[in-house]
């Protein structure tokens, strides 16, 4: 019986090349990462004041918005809520893409239309879409399968990735 000989240099090579088709998915069937950007609950409210001096008890600072227009975001350390009267149905969940929690614009972030596309691929129906032949501000939604609403809202010019 001969006996088989390895060198190193042979060793490492047959290595490389089982490892290169058994330890890490190909690039066809790797999973893009989402960079959801900042988050916060947006709440739908009857009475604005009522609930704004509510949450000012829970020591909520108001952070953004407009009172007379009937919407607020109020933030006590990374916790932001939305409060909305009349705007709509029910509460959300938003992600704003290129935004820090303290709304500060991201060089470089997945815009929304990318999170939209990669969220069909995988199946998801959006409830709205964003206009993929637009770039800077955008927004889409999804339902979750329990009813909930998430926006994915791009305030922000589109990055230049």
């Amino acid at each position: 019986m001969k006996a088989l000989t390895l060198t190193l240099a042979g060793a490492l090579a047959l290595i490389a090349i089982v490892g290169a088709t058994t330890a890490r998915p190909t690039l066809a069937t790797e999973k893009k990462t989402l960079e959801l950007g900042n988050f916060s609950v947006s709440l739908t409210v009857k009475d604005i004041k009522a609930s704004k001096a509510f949450y000012e008890k829970l020591d909520f600072k108001e952070v953004g918005g407009k009172l007379e227009q009937n919407w607020i975001v109020l933030q006590n350390g990374t916790a932001r809520i939305g409060l909305f009267q009349g705007m709509f149905d029910k509460n959300m969940m938003t992600f704003n893409p290129g935004w820090t929690k303290d709304k500060e614009t991201l060089m470089d972030f997945q815009d929304v239309r990318d999170m939209q596309r990669t969220l069909k691929a995988r199946g998801l129906t959006m409830a709205t879409e964003a206009d993929e032949t637009t770039e800077g501000p955008a927004y889409f939604n999804v339902i979750d399968p329990d009813g909930n609403t998430l926006l994915f809202d791009q305030h922000v010019p589109s990055s230049k990735r």
